[in-house]
């Protein structure tokens, strides 16, 4: 039987006997999509259950990194310095049901007219968890429409 120590620097090597691995999110997300299509009428109680830090930092690598901040003034350069406790610290607020979104940033673009059209800038980290919830739910109901569609 292995000691405290092997078993620490076995899974520091990412082995773990007789332990499962974490799942990689393509298959969590593929698992999901292959429940909505099996079970059509499943109800998905908790969708915030599949963000995980994983999840949160794909969501993060989809945005467009020159995006306008929001109303904390925080860019995607500014967020990436501190990237892995960030998005630690985001998973947690969301598992403790304290995130809150944050105000709109309201401007005004001009158009040719001469008219303004207004424009809401979310920020960063609801952009993060905009996009994070928006691939489960792309998942789970792709599944209900035809693919010519």
């Amino acid at each position: 039987m292995e000691g405290r120590e092997e078993q620490v620097n076995a899974a520091a090597k990412g082995k773990r006997d007789g332990a499962s691995t974490p799942e990689s999110l393509s298959t969590k997300l593929n698992r999901l999509s292959e429940t909505a299509r099996k079970y059509p009428q499943f109800q998905f109680q908790n969708i915030a259950y599949y963000i995980d830090v994983e999840m949160l930092g794909w969501a993060f690598r989809q945005l467009r990194k020159n995006a306008a901040a929001g109303v904390d003034g925080v860019t995607a350069t500014d967020y990436e310095k501190n990237l892995q406790g960030n998005l630690e610290d985001l998973h947690q607020r969301l598992k403790k049901g304290c995130y809150r979104a944050q105000p709109l940033r309201r401007t005004y673009i001009e158009k040719e007219d001469g008219k303004r059209r207004p424009l809401s800038i979310p920020a960063l980290e609801d952009k993060i968890v905009q996009r994070a919830a928006a691939e489960l739910l792309i998942r789970i109901y792709e599944q209900d429409f035809l693919p010519s569609s």
